[in-house]
């Protein structure tokens, strides 16, 4: 019954302070460790789980460099796997992977070795897919504790495609017992007993640490603590998990005393999921392939340079949204910083390839060239929409392919602007132009691009026009808006009638950034129609409802009731079908000018709860990293514990891009926080917006002790613009929708190109039948591509690969060979399975 004491610390980079006053004291405390290290105070330290802290530090701290690196290279000292101990729900498994692979490239400029433990007890709650990529790194063991099934010290975890690692439950806040060596030995029995009752043998891990503490070193006189390290606990449990005790799938289990799984961070600050998701988007789908296919390797060391911003946002208390609100505006600078490199690596990347988007020169009068670009590895027929200049007097009459077939088109807005232009080999220079928005559906190649003409005339624009009116349709489908704003959409090639989609409901909250919590008394708001316009062009038919919320403005002062006082809040929805898209595309709008509230956006079936023959119980589906997962429906929040220390069952999951009931899908990257509803009309429920004004607070009703620093944060309360879009679907079939979710998350994106410039014809790229595309980015060391496929689906899908130039030798995540031999364009992925591949040049 031995307790391995690994002193540590919990560095997290931002929270409660923002990143510059924690890295102040961050370099105090690594000064503190090596010396402590050197007169041998401390036997061993653990520098937290990711890379950063060390970076951090010797950045501003070169002097450190040589006694960190001579403290590791001896054993003494441990740090890692990770660059950043992310929230590792609310990014996308190729974040993930980028996370490890960072790790490795910064560990080895620092010359230190990496924990091979997969390190991440804060994180709020464990996806599923977690154990495949650890054991895509050759890691075989994990610390987790938020989420983890309580009963459990070890387990086996498993992933949906049977990825396992050994899991080690233990919370990393343990600080207390050791601290004073007074009471350090009859703490440290309270401590063997407490874990005994879980585990009769042990032995135990004791995480000597907390968040920003400098460690002591361990008393004198305890006979059955032991100085350890986690790789050496781990050697010794390894082999002693009973083998009942199996887990599959995320970790979200409701936690034991002050073990929180904080779901509402899914929700807090919403715009930072928003923006987090855009930016993996446009590196994952667009910087990285593309600079591929352009052979670009001089931009690999800026698309390291836009992940590291990323990924200097992926902590939980930075992506979660639960610090100060300093923390969040520099949040808000990295993203936009991350985007501003990923937007110059498509431009250079399409110019290499041919493709010239800088609008120089005079402005068209006769025509202009467009291009439609699409990510995925299949053809797509979708929408886009883009800003098309011309002269002045002068506007687009006509738009045709590269065929010369004509192609319905609609202009909805125009207005004259200076256009500027400039570049290394562009002198700078403004013209007067009309913008015209532009939109069209497009039918473009796998992998590649096509080209459209648009005929500019003088004269003035045609814009679409709107009538009043509460109805619309397009083929088969009719949709009508209600008084409560929102949609009945009724298909009559199947006969089904479906009311209430798109409903908003409002709640208030009396929770923290880290919890929703219902007020004692509250109030349920939905919207209010006052007017509905319909727009009808050659390419599309909308409903545009402006609906108020009238809401109270706040909490009463004693936080158990929504407040007398009120705001009323403009809300615009607008319901828009395409031409020949078999999909809803629902927006809302509106300047949020109210505290301590919920919007949620409801979405209702009308088929029987469940997906499987005898499911009663009824379940819905959603997409994690890799995997599509399935749920249980439930009420909208658990029970409200009754002693303290505890927290209610949010009942929320987080989505990555869809979640789907029986005849149903909800398309929504970027809104991670949904629930699957019980009822007569099983019910997804997506969050808008949830506004609070406290980090943490000690006297919610959801969750029974404080989480946090009790700080004030007024912008968490997101007085500003909110909007949020979702596209709807009437099917549920697993490729169907994952493939719908990855084109929801990826639109076709178009430019105008260059006056002057050649229109081209269609041009194909990488094509996948049978799988989607995870990743196609350069190699790590600049030899080849790495290409991912994932069948995030629960049965077995055959897959062919084709249109790209160069061999298939399979590597793991870490992009280490797996086998020598090239793979043939043919190959079965098994249901939720992964496979990674060097392509490699001739």
């Amino acid at each position: 019954m031995t307790v391995h004491v690994v002193h540590h610390t919990h560095w997290d980079r931002e929270w409660y302070r923002p990143m510059e006053a924690f890295r102040a004291r961050l370099t105090e405390l690594v000064e503190r460790v090596c010396d402590q290290l050197d007169d041998g105070t401390l036997g061993r330290f653990h520098l937290d789980g990711q890379t950063i802290t060390a970076a951090d530090a010797v950045a501003v701290r070169p002097d450190l460099a040589e006694r960190v690196r001579g403290h590791a290279a001896a054993g003494r000292l441990s740090i890692g796997p990770w660059h950043v101990l992310a929230d590792n729900q609310l990014v996308s498994g190729e974040n993930l992977i980028r996370n490890l692979l960072t790790a490795r490239r910064v560990a080895a400029e620092l010359g230190l070795e990496l924990s091979t433990v997969g390190y991440c007890p804060d994180a709020f709650g464990h996806p599923a897919d977690l154990p495949r990529v650890l054991r895509g790194f050759g890691l075989d063991t994990a610390l987790v504790w938020r989420g983890a099934p309580p009963g459990l010290a070890r387990f086996s975890w498993r992933s949906p495609d049977g990825s396992a690692v050994t899991a080690v439950n233990q919370g990393y806040y343990q600080p207390e017992v050791l601290w004073d060596p007074a009471t350090a030995a009859d703490r440290l029995d309270e401590y063997r007993a407490r874990q005994a009752g879980r585990d009769p043998a042990g032995p135990y891990l004791l995480l000597n640490g907390a968040d920003h503490l400098a460690p002591r070193s361990l008393p004198g006189g305890l006979p059955t603590a032991v100085e350890s390290t986690l790789t050496d606990y781990v050697a010794r449990v390894r082999d002693a998990v009973a083998e009942e005790a199996v887990v599959t799938g995320e970790l979200r289990h409701r936690g034991d005393w002050l073990t929180f799984v904080l779901a509402g961070t899914l929700s807090t600050r919403l715009y930072l999921k928003q923006a987090n998701a855009a930016a993996e988007t446009l590196l994952e789908s667009w910087a990285e392939p593309l600079t591929v296919r352009a052979g670009r390797r001089g931009s690999i060391g800026l698309l390291r340079h836009a992940w590291d911003l990323l990924l200097q946002n992926a902590p939980h208390d930075s992506i979660c949204g639960c610090s100060v609100d300093d923390v969040h505006r520099e949040n808000e600078v990295r993203f936009a910083r991350a985007t501003q490199v990923g937007e110059h690596l498509v431009e250079r990347a399409l110019l290499d390839l041919g493709l010239d988007t800088r609008l120089a020169g005079d402005p068209a009068t006769e025509a202009a060239g467009l291009v439609v670009l699409n990510p995925h590895a299949g053809p797509v027929t979708g929408p886009v929409a883009l800003d098309v200049y011309t002269a002045p007097g002068h506007t687009i009459t006509g738009l045709t392919d590269a065929t010369g077939q004509a192609v319905p088109f609609e202009v909805s807005a125009a207005e004259s602007t200076p256009l500027f232009c400039a570049d290394l080999d562009i002198l700078p220079d403004t013209r007067e132009t009309v913008r015209h928005r532009v939109a069209f559906v497009a039918d473009v190649p796998a992998g590649g691009w096509t080209g459209f003409s648009a005929t500019v005339e003088a004269g003035v624009p045609d814009l679409v026009g709107a009538v009043p009116g509460r109805t619309i349709s397009q083929g088969d489908w009719t949709l009508a808006v209600a008084d409560d704003a929102s949609f009945t959409l009724t298909d009559a090639a199947s006969g089904r009638t479906l009311p209430g989609l798109g409903r908003l409901v409002d709640v208030g909250d009396a929770g923290d950034t880290y919890t929703y919590d219902p007020p004692v008394r509250d109030e349920s708001v939905t919207p209010v129609l006052r007017s509905a316009r319909v727009e009808k062009s050659p390419v599309a038919v909308r409903i545009i409802a402006t609906a108020d919320l009238d809401l109270p403005a706040g909490l009463s002062a004693d936080r158990t009731a929504r407040s007398t006082t009120r705001v009323v809040i403009p809300v615009t929805v607008t319901a828009t079908l395409w031409a020949g898209v078999p999909e809803l595309d629902w927006t809302v709008a509106f300047d949020n000018t109210a505290d301590d509230h919920r919007l949620q956006a409801l979405f209702p079936t009308d088929a029987p709860a469940g997906f499987a023959a005898g499911d009663s119980a009824g379940t819905w589906l959603a997409d994690a990293h890799f995997s599509l997962l399935s749920r249980p429906l439930t009420a909208p929040l658990g029970s409200l514990p009754a002693e303290r220390g505890y927290e209610a069952d949010a009942n929320a999951a987080p989505v990555r891009s869809v979640s789907a009931l029986p005849g149903l899908a909800v398309l929504a990257p970027g809104l991670p926080e949904v629930r699957g509803l019980a009822g007569d009309r099983p019910t997804l429920a997506v969050t808008i917006l949830r506004a609070v004004g406290w980090l943490s607070r000690p006297d919610l009703r959801a969750r029974t002790a404080g989480a946090g620093p009790q700080v004030p944060t007024p912008e968490a309360q997101c007085r500003r613009r909110v909007s949020a879009s979702i596209g709807v679907r009437l099917d549920a079939d697993e490729a169907a929708v994952t493939a719908a979710a990855a084109r929801r998350r990826a639109p076709l994106r178009a430019y105008q190109l260059r006056p002057g410039h050649p229109v081209p014809g269609p041009v194909p790229g990488l094509a996948v039948d049978g799988a989607l595309v995870s990743t196609y980015k350069p190699a790590e060391d600049g030899a080849g591509a790495i290409l991912r496929l994932v069948n995030p689906r629960s049965t077995a899908a055959e897959v062919t690969v084709s249109g790209i130039d160069g061999e298939l030798v399979e590597c793991d995540l870490g992009e280490r060979p797996v086998g020598a031999a090239p793979i043939a364009g043919r190959m079965t992925l098994s249901p939720f399975a992964t496979r990674s591949f060097r392509v490699r040049v001739g």
